[in-house]
């Protein structure tokens, strides 16, 4: 607090600022004399002072001829103004935080809807940033604000497989859960997500890739659900033969991701793991792709090119595989489940007309039914300006209520394990229960043995399955290749 004689003082609490103007009356009386206007003008006028509260008035003989006692006056009149101020300002300051959100199917609109929630809560305000459509591509991105050091995003939504790849970019979001919120999430993601201690993200939702059907049309041919590639691949015939006879030349057995991102790797993950291939790189961080299942396995995904999958396929992603079988152009899918309620929206063409099933598994001993692990974390970044801030925009988006609001909604998979036994949830998705088996017992990528080269890895694999698919390269000589490329990136089986 300071004071002088020309009769004006400030008083500083908080992020308060009490102008007081001295005039010839009483301490308290809040009439604005002519210095007190010049003291208000000046705080509103640019460059004064942000935060100014009030303005009030006091007399300066009193404080001069009663000394102590009078300012002990002041002073206690002074701080009830700024506590009868206080509601008036509505405390800290409200910030604006910058999120990176998902660009897939209703995850822009999804997102948005809880980030407004928040905002009405918090009185704070949320940017949404727009980012690429493939991961790959938004991994580049986040990679380039973040080698930056940017302050332009504070909370970064991240695939299952980036805790080991940015993690050293994250603040440490562990103090800010409870030991039962915690104990809430599902054990394998919180362990996926934490860095040598650190818990660099929370869990959002997670994933695994299915195969979707035409019920209709299997009902309509008398065919059941396929439980092998084969049998996946004969169905997918006879319908794709039977929709063309009848005049839609557009029509096709199976679609899936084969562009050359990591779609692709989800994709041909499946393959080789339900045809007992592996999982491209052991735990012990051994190369394991290169062997005949795995060979095998791209062989079989070849052929549907061109001939039950259409000749494009080699450059679908997510969005344009949803497009082809929610317009009712194919009998196959391979997605996340995210396409379920796209499927039953009001619009689409195949409302009711749609199954979820595990994917198929290949022939053999080791052949397995399963689908690759996704699913998506929120991060913050430790160059972010609000980090308070942003991590209860986390907590709140994470929570188990905002949870049951997006499965509700849009049938994503919640992160908190016990939602998968509510009541509301499995009304509005009953595929949600259908398929936890499924989620798991999801075959994880090899980030986490892999680390920062993780990106490395699959771009190698991906590159050579889509050779593969496209005929640059026979599976074998692919395959050969990828193996060779791969052990020469892990030093022997050592990733760190």
């Amino acid at each position: 607090m300071t004071y002088s004689t020309s009769g004006a003082m400030t008083l500083s609490r908080g992020n308060l600022d009490i102008v007081l103007a001295g005039t010839p009356t009483d301490v308290g009386h809040p009439h604005l004399s002519a210095a007190a206007q010049a003291a208000l003008d000046a705080a509103q006028a640019p460059g004064g002072h942000p935060h100014w509260a009030y303005v009030c008035q006091f007399s300066t003989e009193p404080i001069v001829k009663a000394g102590k006692t009078a300012m002990n006056k002041l002073t206690r009149a002074v701080l009830l103004a700024a506590t009868m101020l206080l509601p008036l300002t509505g405390g800290a300051q409200a910030v604006e935080i910058a999120m990176s959100c998902g660009a897939v199917g209703q995850d822009m609109q999804s997102c948005r809807e809880g980030v407004d929630a928040w905002s009405a809560k918090t009185g704070n305000q949320v940017h949404i940033v727009s980012t690429p459509q493939t991961t790959t591509e938004r991994l580049a991105l986040y990679q380039q604000f973040l080698a930056a050091q940017s302050t332009d995003v504070d909370v970064y939504m991240i695939d299952v497989i980036w805790p080991g790849i940015l993690g050293q970019f994250f603040i440490d979001l562990g103090p800010a859960l409870s030991s039962s919120a915690r104990a809430a999430f599902s054990p394998a993601l919180v362990a996926n997500n934490t860095i040598a201690g650190k818990l660099v993200a929370v869990p959002w939702y997670t994933d695994a890739g299915v195969l979707f059907y035409r019920r209709d049309l299997l009902e309509k041919h008398g065919l059941a659900v396929p439980t092998t590639w084969a049998e996946m691949d004969a169905v997918a015939t006879k319908i794709q033969t039977a929709e063309r006879a009848a005049g839609n030349e557009r029509f096709w057995g199976f679609v899936f991701q084969g562009r050359a991102y990591e779609g692709l790797t989800c994709n041909a993950l499946e393959w080789v793991n339900s045809f007992g291939g592996g999982m491209i790189v052991a735990a012990d961080g051994k190369v394991t792709v290169d062997n005949p299942a795995t060979v095998a396995a791209l062989k079989t995904a070849r052929s549907w090119v061109g001939r039950i999958a259409p000749a494009g396929v080699v450059s679908y992603t997510e969005e344009d595989a949803r497009g082809a079988f929610q317009a009712g152009n194919a009998a196959f899918m391979r997605n996340w489940p995210y396409a379920w309620s796209l499927a039953q929206g009001p619009d689409s063409p195949v409302k009711g007309k749609v199954g979820v099933a595990a994917l198929p598994q290949g022939p053999g001993a080791d052949a397995r039914r399963t689908g690759t692990l996704g699913g998506w974390q929120l991060a913050v970044s430790r160059f972010s300006r609000h980090p308070k801030e942003a991590t209860d925009l986390v907590i709140y988006l994470t929570g188990r209520e905002e949870q049951k609001r997006r499965a509700v909604r849009y049938a994503y998979n919640p992160s908190i394990t016990d939602l998968y036994a509510d009541a509301d949830v499995l009304a509005a998705a009953p595929l949600l229960g259908d398929l936890k088996a499924t989620f798991d017992n999801a075959v994880a990528r090899p980030s986490a043995v892999a680390g920062p080269r993780y990106n490395e890895v699959s771009a190698a694999f991906w590159i050579a399955v889509h050779a593969s698919l496209t005929g640059e390269q026979e599976p074998e000589a692919a395959v050969k290749a990828l193996g060779l490329e791969l052990r020469r990136l892990s030093r022997g089986g050592r990733w760190g």
